[in-house]
C-alpha cells in the first residue's frame, strides 16, 4: 500500500539520511561508562555525557574500535597518558556515524587524542587539590609526628599483588635483623572498587590507632597505568584525616597522584617504602648507640670530677680538723683549770684542804691534760709545762 513502509525500509531511510547529513569524521568529547575487549581484538564501549552534577546521564551512545586500529590506539594512549582506557575517564575521539538496522546508532572510532585526557586528568587533580586546600586539610597528615621507631605497620594492599610480596620480602629479610610487626588490610588497588576498598581499610586501622605506628599504601608489580584511581577526593580526604602517618608506594616513576601529595611521604615503589622503614630503624639504633656512648662518657667525666673534688676536700679538711681539735683541746684545758682553781679555793676557804695537798691537785690536773698542754697554778698564773 502507498505510504506504508516496512521496518527495514524505515531503518534504511534513517541510515541514508544520517550518512548524507553526517558524512565526515567528527571529534567528540565523551566519558567511557563501559568498555570491553572482544576475543577477536575489537573494543566495544558505551560513551556518555553527564549533566554538570556528574551523576545523571544527558546522552548515551555505543562505540567500537575495530581491532586493526585498536592495537595502535591502545598502545599510543597508554604510553602517552600512563593510563589505560577504562571506565570513568573522559576522552576525545575521532569517529564517524554508523547505523545498523538491528543494532542502531553507534560510533566507529578511528583515533583518540591522549592530550585531551591528560589535560582532563590534570584538571581533575588540580580541582581536588584546590578543594582540599580550601577546606584546610591538604597538609594535615604531613604535620603528624613521625615515630622514631616505625616498627608496627598497617599495610593497605592486595595479597596477590607482586608489590606486596616484594615489600614483605624486602622488609623481613633486612640485613640488620630488625623485626617488624605487619598487618595486611586487603583491598583492590585498581578498578572501580578501589575507592571503597581503600577507605574501608583506612577506617579499620583508624579504629585501633594505638596498635600501629603508621600505615602504608602499596601497589605495583603489574601495569604502571591506572594511577588515576588514586586521584580521588574521598581517598585523599580520608588520608588527611588519618590519625597516623601514611606512606604511599603506588608504583610509579614520574607522576604523583592526589593520594601521594596528601600523604606524609610518597615513595616510588613498595620496595622503596621498605628501604625507607629499614633506614628509619637503623637511624634509631645509631641514635641510641650514640646516646649511650655520650651517657657513658658523661658519667665517667662526672665520676672523675667528683673524685678530684673529694680528694681536694679531704686535703683541705685535714689541717682544718687539726686546727679545730687543737682549739677544742685548749678550750677544754682552760675549762679544766678553772674548775680546779675554783674547787681548790672553796676547799681552802672551808679549811678542808691542807697546804701540802696543792701539789697533788696540780699533779692530778697534769695527768688529765693531753701531751703539749699547759696548766695554770696559783694567783700569779705561773705556767707549768709538760711534755
Amino acid at each position: 500500500m502507498d505510504g506504508k513502509l516496512t521496518l527495514t525500509e524505515l531503518q534504511l531511510i534513517i541510515k541514508d539520511s544520517l550518512y548524507m547529513a553526517l558524512p565526515d569524521m567528527y571529534w567528540v568529547i565523551a566519558e567511557i561508562s563501559e568498555i570491553r575487549e572482544n576475543y577477536n581484538g575489537h573494543c566495544y564501549m558505551e560513551l556518555v555525557e553527564k549533566h554538570p552534577d556528574e551523576i545523571s546521564i544527558r546522552s548515551r551512545v555505543k562505540a567500537v574500535i575495530w581491532s586493526s586500529r585498536y592495537r595502535f590506539i591502545k598502545s599510543f594512549f597508554e604510553n602517552s597518558t600512563r593510563e589505560s582506557l577504562r571506565e570513568g575517564i573522559k576522552i576525545l575521539v575521532r569517529a564517524k556515524i554508523d547505523y545498523h538496522e538491528i543494532y542502531g546508532l553507534s560510533l566507529v572510532i578511528n583515533d583518540i587524542d591522549p592530550a585531551f585526557t591528560i589535560g582532563e586528568m590534570a584538571l581533575k587533580r588540580q580541582m581536588i587539590l584546590k578543594k582540599l586546600e580550601e577546606e584546610g586539610v591538604l597538609t594535615m597528615n604531613k604535620e603528624l609526628d613521625f615515630p622514631l621507631v616505625p616498627q608496627r605497620i598497617a599495610i593497605i594492599s592486595s595479597s596477590n599483588a607482586a608489590g606486596y610480596t616484594d615489600f614483605m620480602k624486602h622488609l623481613t629479610g633486612n640485613s640488620f635483623g630488625y623485626v617488624f610487626y605487619t598487618a595486611l588490610f586487603e583491598t583492590p588497588m585498581q578498578g572501580s572498587e578501589t575507592e571503597a576498598g581503600v577507605i574501608r581499610a583506612l577506617e579499620k586501622i583508624a579504629d585501633h590507632p594505638e596498635k600501629f605506628d603508621l600505615a602504608v599504601i602499596i601497589r605495583g608489580g603489574g601495569s604502571q597505568t591506572d594511577l588515576s584511581w588514586f586521584d580521588n577526593y574521598n581517598i585523599a580526604f580520608y588520608i588527611t584525616q588519618f590519625p597516623l602517618p601514611v606512606i604511599t608506594g603506588i608504583g610509579h616513576e614520574k607522576d604523583l597522584s592526589v593520594a601521594d601529595i596528601v600523604a606524609y611521604r610518597s615513595l616510588k615503589t613498595p620496595t622503596a617504602v621498605a628501604d625507607f622503614l629499614i633506614e628509619c630503624m637503623n637511624n634509631a639504633e645509631i641514635s641510641l648507640i650514640e646516646m649511650s656512648k655520650k651517657i657513658i662518657e658523661k658519667s665517667r667525666f662526672i665520676l672523675e670530677e667528683s673524685k678530684i673534688h673529694i680528694d681536694s676536700s679531704r686535703l683541705k679538711l685535714i689541717p682544718v680538723a687539726r686546727m679545730l681539735i687543737s682549739e677544742f683541746k685548749e678550750e677544754l684545758s682552760g675549762i679544766l683549770i678553772d674548775m680546779i682553781n675554783t674547787g681548790k679555793e672553796y676547799i681552802m676557804r672551808a679549811g678542808l684542804l691542807p697546804v701540802n695537798h696543792k701539789s697533788r691537785l696540780i699533779s692530778g690536773a697534769r695527768s688529765s691534760m693531753s701531751a703539749g698542754g699547759t696548766l695554770l697554778t696559783g694567783k700569779k698564773q705561773s705556767l707549768i709545762n709538760h711534755s
